[in-house]
């Protein structure tokens, strides 16, 4: 029997979906070749990798499976507390059960990219997503931490779905009579806040990055708002804008 060459073996193992991999590595285990051996460790690895990756989501799942008996559970969190500039946005989010969005975390853990690409997947898996945005003159008239409750509020009154029971990021939000359960660093404990977070995060950057194209001279689209010192000296220099939030810039103007 002639071998097959390392180049069409690599090839199988390349178009193979995860489950037929073990009988590849079956079906080449006696290929002494370095080639083929380096292939089916290389793959091997990439098993285990996913399989660890499954656990941390099935764990990441805990908070939503203790709660599902008293209904729909939703996750909930913010983006945009602390910068000068924009919006505070939050994200509510309910997951299908067991849902499996594979590399979801909190958003300040993942990069831009991967943020963008979870997204995606979010929007496509989840089976309900509500966006509350309040601004800087409302952020100014209440405070930020008034704001955000605004904003969880306004999200959870956009969702299409009734949630049952809310997953918050450590806060627990006023005038809201749905039961709520706080959860200290949440984004990285439950799927359904790590998915809220991404939402919230990716929607205001990307309303900042619209920002930046009517003034590209503050650098939104790099900052986001936040107070860096590129920020800061562009609102020293040229002075503040609408959606900048005036209680957080009063030390700089």
């Amino acid at each position: 029997m002639i071998e097959k060459k390392i180049a069409e073996i690599k090839k199988e193992f390349k178009e193979a979906g995860n489950e037929e991999l073990p009988a590849l590595f079956t079906a080449y285990a006696n290929d002494m070749r370095a080639g083929v051996a380096g292939l089916i460790c290389q793959y091997q690895k990439r098993l285990k990798a996913l399989e660890k990756e499954k656990e941390r989501l099935y764990h990441m799942l805990s908070y939503e499976r203790e709660y599902e008996h008293l209904g729909c559970v939703c996750g909930i969190d913010e983006a945009g507390r602390g910068p000068l500039a924009g919006p505070v946005v939050a994200g509510a989010v309910i997951l299908p059960k067991d849902c499996e969005i594979l590399y979801l975390n909190d958003s300040k853990q993942l990069s831009e990219k991967k943020r963008e690409a979870l997204f995606v997947e979010i929007q496509e898996k989840a089976l309900a997503i509500g966006v509350g945005i309040v601004g800087p003159a409302r952020i100014d008239e209440i405070n930020i931490l008034q704001a955000t409750y605004e904003a969880m509020r306004e999200a959870i009154a956009k969702l299409n779905i009734h949630p049952q029971v809310l997953l918050n990021d450590a806060v627990t939000i006023p005038e809201v009579e749905i039961a709520q359960v706080p959860i200290i660093k949440g984004d990285a404990k439950s799927l359904s806040i790590a998915a809220a977070s991404v939402v919230a995060k990716v929607t205001r950057d990307r309303l900042m990055s619209e920002y930046d194209k009517d003034w590209p001279e503050y650098g939104f689209a790099k900052h986001k708002g936040y107070g860096s010192a590129a920020h800061i000296a562009a609102i020293r220099e040229k002075g503040a804008l609408p959606i900048h939030r005036g209680t957080f810039i009063k030390n700089f103007i």
